[in-house]
């Protein structure tokens, strides 16, 4: 049960002054002025009394007589329910409870006040009963009168409890209509859709969450389907990393070496040392049994960055020469990460207006994540908006888009 409900449940007794200590023949109320008769006054002191040493039971059956009494006035009845509601409602008899709330909110003796917390009372008797139907019935009623956040809130939890997916659901997209879910609204939205089995639907939810209350639980989540989402290409896995490293994802040794590796494959030495850097930086590398690897990566990285720079000029040229544009992609986005970001961008752009590439929209991707790595937002958010396809490209720069906009904290 949700820490909203169980809060909410307490307002049976707690909030709505039906505790046992309360000295409901005292309340507030000029019913209360009226006479009332010993046969009928004794059996509800009594009960008060046996109320207060937590004897409810006992209460109840006390109240029975001054229930016998005959030509009770609507005055004595009134406070019968009165005393009845706070002994039924402590000893956990929810039936007897919900008919005296029942009593009381129908007698006209209430004020507007009172009657307001007694219906919000009888809801929550009739969550404890589990009762969903009529706790969802009153709660409609009282939503008429007056919007209640709290009150919608437990009727979606109990639209959600009782197996109404569909309702619990429509409930929380007329919620989304007025403004933004909070996040226990969209994990509930999450849950309701994985239960229905609407995939496009569920991963739609998590990107709400991951943009809205970013969280490496919600990152996670939506990476992970990604990678395992029909037509996924392996090409892009260098791409997800990327993701992970700038939303503070990478928590395992391995993951940094993998990531360090990829990018050394990949051309880009600059990138892997300062991926190999966060690592070592984070505490994460250069420590345990697998220290000595880490340093090699490290000085093979250096290495091949230290050779790239040496060739770098004529290696250009060759590239410009075969009309190699995939390479001086490769290249562009390397000289980005090196700290040439006005060069590499321009031969990035370059490479991709002169065309035959093997992946044009994994070619925008990666200068997206360039101006990104640039500090370019502007640029990268403009860029990153033209990658499609369906092989994964389109749905990571949708979320590069979402990390550059509401980065993790």
């Amino acid at each position: 049960m949700s820490k909203f409900r169980l809060a909410h449940l307490g307002l049976v007794m707690a909030a709505f002054g039906f505790t046992a200590a309360a000295p409901v023949l005292g309340l507030s109320s000029a019913y209360a002025a009226e006479t009332v008769r010993p046969e009928i006054g004794n059996p509800l002191q009594a009960a008060q009394s046996l109320m207060k040493q937590g004897k409810n039971k006992e209460a109840l059956a006390k109240l029975r007589e001054a229930d016998n009494v005959s030509n009770k006035t609507a005055n004595e009845s009134y406070l019968i329910e009165r005393v009845r509601a706070a002994a039924s409602s402590s000893a956990g008899d929810y039936d007897v409870a919900a008919k005296s709330f029942e009593t009381l909110i129908a007698s006209g003796r209430l004020s507007a006040a009172e009657k307001e917390k007694f219906s919000e009372g009888l809801i929550g008797i009739y969550i404890r009963a589990k009762d969903f139907p009529k706790a969802n019935a009153a709660i409609n009623r009282q939503l008429k009168e007056r919007d209640n956040p709290n009150l919608r809130a437990l009727l979606i939890q109990n639209y959600y409890s009782s197996g109404n997916l569909t309702q619990a659901e429509a409930e929380l997209r007329t919620i989304e209509k007025s403004g933004r879910l909070s996040e226990d609204q969209l994990g509930l939205l999450a849950n309701i859709q994985l239960k229905k089995g609407d995939k496009a639907g569920y991963v739609g939810t998590i990107e709400k969450l991951a943009a809205s209350y970013p969280k490496a639980s919600h990152w996670n989540d939506l990476l992970n389907r990604v990678t395992t989402k029909p037509g996924y290409s392996n090409r892009l896995t260098v791409d997800v990393y990327r993701l992970k490293l700038a939303n503070n994802l990478l928590k395992k040794p391995s993951e940094y070496v993998e990531m360090a590796q990829l990018l050394i494959q990949a051309k880009a030495p600059a990138e892997a040392i300062k991926v190999i850097d966060k690592g070592y930086k984070a505490g994460i590398l250069g420590v345990g049994a697998e220290a000595a690897r880490h340093q090699r990566l490290k000085d093979l990285a250096e290495k091949t960055l230290a050779e790239n720079n040496k060739t770098l000029a004529t290696d250009e040229a060759a590239l410009v020469k075969a009309k190699d544009n995939d390479g001086l992609m490769t290249m562009g986005y390397g000289l980005v990460q090196a700290g040439q970001a006005d060069k590499g961008l321009a031969m990035m752009n370059a490479a991709i207006k002169a065309g035959g590439l093997r992946n044009p929209e994994d070619a925008k991707l990666r200068l997206g994540e360039a101006y990104a790595a640039a500090g370019k937002k502007a640029q990268a958010i403009s860029t990153l908006k033209t990658v499609g396809g369906t092989d994964g490209a389109a749905d990571l720069a949708r979320y590069w888009i979402m990390a550059i906009n509401h980065p993790m904290t």
